[in-house]
C-alpha cells in the first residue's frame, strides 16, 4: 500500500449519523438481520475500540473475540462514548506504523494495511446500515468508498473461498451501472433496496 487512508471523514460521518438516532429508534430493525439499531451501535463502538487497538498493535484479549460470537449492545453512556471511540480510531490509523507489519482483529492475524482497509469498510457499510435503518441521508467520502470497493471486490481468478462466496457473505447482484455505493453494499451481502419493514 503506497498511501495511508484518513479514516477521519468517514468516522465523523458515522458519528453524525449516530448522533441523530433517537431513543425511540434504538429497537428498530437494521439491514443486519440479528441486530436492532442498539446492537448495531454497540457493534460500531466495539469495532472502533478493537481496530484502534489493532492500529496500535495493542494485541490484548479484546482482539481475539470473533465478531459473530456475541450480540453487542450499548449502555446508557453510548452517546458520549461512541464519538470519542470513532475519533480515537481515526487518530490511531494516522500513525504510519499502523499500516505496517502484522496485527490482529476479530481473532485473525493480518497485515496492518489490510486491517486498516477492513476498518474503513466496517465504517462505510455499517454507516449505511445505520443511516438506512434510521431514515437518514448517507454519502461516504470517495476515498473510503473506493477502499471498501477494493477490499470487497473478489480478486481476478480467486477461488471464492470467503463465507458463502463473498468476504462477508453472499454478494447481492447489483447492476454494473448502479451507483458505487449500491455496488459496495451489494458486495457486502446487503440489498441496497433494503428499507425498514422490507
Amino acid at each position: 500500500m503506497n498511501d495511508m487512508l484518513d479514516l477521519g471523514p468517514q468516522a465523523r460521518l458515522v458519528a453524525r449519523i449516530a448522533d441523530r438516532v433517537t431513543d425511540e429508534q434504538l429497537a428498530a430493525p437494521t439491514p443486519c438481520p440479528d441486530y436492532a439499531v442498539r446492537h448495531l451501535l454497540g457493534h460500531v463502538l466495539s469495532l472502533s475500540r478493537a481496530f484502534a487497538d489493532a492500529a496500535r498493535k495493542d494485541l490484548g484479549p479484546g482482539l481475539d473475540r470473533a465478531p459473530g460470537s456475541f450480540v453487542p449492545d450499548v449502555g446508557p453512556g453510548w452517546r458520549g462514548e461512541l464519538p470519542k471511540a470513532l475519533d480515537a480510531l481515526a487518530e490511531a490509523w494516522r500513525d504510519p506504523a499502523a499500516w505496517q507489519g502484522m496485527t490482529r482483529a476479530g481473532g485473525v492475524d493480518l497485515p496492518g494495511e489490510v486491517a486498516g482497509l477492513v476498518a474503513v469498510d466496517e465504517l462505510v457499510v455499517h454507516g449505511w446500515d445505520l443511516a438506512r435503518a434510521t431514515g437518514q441521508e448517507y454519502a461516504p467520502d470517495a476515498a473510503s468508498l473506493g477502499a471498501a470497493e477494493a477490499l470487497l471486490t473478489p480478486a481476478e481468478g480467486g477461488d471464492g473461498d470467503g463465507p458463502e462466496g463473498g468476504l462477508f457473505g453472499t454478494p447481492v447482484p447489483v447492476p454494473a451501472d448502479a451507483p458505487l455505493l449500491d455496488r459496495v453494499i451489494g458486495l457486502s451481502g446487503r440489498d441496497p433496496r433494503w428499507a425498514p419493514g422490507s
